[in-house]
This record gives structure tokens, C-alpha cells and sequence, in this order.
């Protein structure tokens, strides 16, 4: 098992344009006031994360005090964009979300309000995300034999696949996976691995409640194709990814 380091440098800058020219979802960030997110309760203003820490303290139980996930399914929150948890949390209230968790999740996301989870949002957006390690298990047999087993993954994530329409994953979450605050794509490095793998099973399935699905089916898009191997592979590489900041080291990487 190893850690995958992220390296956002020119050249990946360079895929990520590339990619971003094969996406038909294409945007860049933006300053629109809090009502551009599907809240409908108003008015509402960007979070405050001191006071969306008090306000997080159930969510502990499942996603950490930090927003790094120890509960098995749970996803890690620690760093995601302000509003995109805000969305998500909207779209648990309103009955939209009903895969995975979702039962868990609905009775707490019904009492708040737009500001409440935007200052949820705030808190979680605040902390640092930690990563895992991505599986380095050699490949024994099938079309990917020798390759290590996140290597079907990292490609994926790199390059995408041109010939079946699927850009580079990090066209929309970038190099290192840090997500983009402005169309509210999450960041996923360092995400338990079977959460992801059971997101992109229900992406791949492709059924879904929401009232303004674009983004779902963009992921739709995107995972229609993916064979299982390919889903469990790039669900562990997005595990071991992680930005490497100054004074990194190997044995402070997995948290």
C-alpha cells in the first residue's frame, strides 16, 4: 500500500485544460450571492464558520469533529467547498438524495435552515482533509494484468478516456482533487475509497431524483462505461490522493 502523491504542476495544468475542452459542463468560479445555490429558504449569506462549528457537533458522530470520516460509509467532508455541502444538505432536506445514507442523513438535514447549512458548510469547508492510501496490488490477470491496481484509476483521473467520451476526472475536481468552489464540484482526495466506488455505482445507474440534475448526469456520463475494476480503482487512487504541502513527509500523509 502507498500513498499517491498529487502533483499539480504545468503539465497537469496542461491535461486539465485539455480534459476540460472534452466536458460539456464547463465553469468557472464565481462570486453570485448564496441564493445562486438551490436554497430555498431566504435570506441567506455565506457561512459563518464559527458558528456552523456549534451547529455541527450531531455530525460528529459520523463524519468527525474535523470532518475526517471515521465511520465506515460515511464520506470525509474535512475541505469541501462551503457550498457545496450546503447543496447537499438542501437536497437531503428536500427528498432529492435517497441513495446510500440518506435515511441517516434526512431527519438532520430537515432542521436546518439556508443559513445553517451554510455555516455547516463554512465550518467543514475550513479543515483540512487528511487521505488514505491507494492499493498498489499488482494486477494478475484481465486486460490491466501488471499494472498496479490504482494505475487503472490513475489514468482515468489523468487522462480520461477519449475514446469512450470521458474526460479527465480532474478536469472538473483539478490535479489534486481539491474540488471547485464555484460550480460546486466536490473535493475528493483523500475520500474513503468505498464511498466513492458507491457513488460512482449510483452515477453509473443513473436514476435519480433531483430536480435540477446536471451535474448528475454529467457524472452519469462520465461512469456509464466504467467497468467495476475501474470503479474500485479509481475510488482507490482518489483515496491515496493528496496535496503535498511543505514539510510533507510519507509518515504524516495517512491520517
Amino acid at each position: 500500500m502507498r500513498p499517491v502523491l498529487a502533483l499539480a504542476g504545468v503539465a497537469c495544468l496542461a491535461l486539465a485544460a485539455a480534459a476540460f475542452a472534452q466536458s460539456t459542463a464547463v465553469a468557472a468560479p464565481d462570486n453570485a450571492p448564496v441564493q445562486a445555490a438551490p436554497l430555498q429558504e431566504k435570506p441567506a449569506s455565506w457561512g459563518d464558520a464559527k458558528a456552523g462549528q456549534a451547529k455541527a457537533g450531531v455530525c460528529a458522530a459520523c463524519h468527525g469533529l474535523d470532518g475526517n470520516a471515521m465511520q465506515q460509509n460515511a464520506p470525509r467532508i474535512a475541505g469541501m467547498p462551503e457550498r457545496y455541502l450546503a447543496e447537499q444538505l438542501h437536497l437531503f432536506k428536500t427528498g432529492q438524495r435517497t441513495e446510500g445514507l440518506a435515511a441517516i442523513m434526512v431527519p438532520f438535514a430537515t432542521l436546518l435552515s439556508a443559513q445553517d447549512m451554510r455555516d455547516v458548510g463554512a465550518w467543514y469547508a475550513s479543515q483540512k482533509a487528511g487521505a488514505g492510501v491507494a492499493d498498489d496490488t499488482v494486477i494478475t490477470s484481465g486486460s490491466n494484468k501488471d499494472l498496479k491496481f490504482y494505475q487503472v484509476g490513475e489514468k482515468l483521473f489523468r487522462f480520461g478516456d477519449s475514446k469512450r467520451g470521458i474526460p479527465a476526472c480532474m478536469a472538473c475536481h483539478g490535479p489534486s482533487g481539491a474540488g471547485n468552489p464555484g460550480p460546486a464540484y466536490p473535493s475528493i482526495h483523500g475520500q474513503d475509497s468505498a464511498y466513492v466506488a458507491r457513488r460512482l455505482e449510483e452515477y453509473r445507474k443513473g436514476e435519480t431524483a433531483y430536480t435540477n440534475p446536471a451535474h448528475f448526469k454529467l457524472m452519469t456520463s462520465v461512469a456509464q462505461t466504467l467497468s467495476d475494476e475501474e470503479i474500485k480503482s479509481l475510488a482507490s487512487y482518489v483515496q491515496g490522493l493528496h496535496t503535498r504541502e511543505p514539510g510533507t513527509t510519507k509518515e504524516s500523509i495517512a491520517r
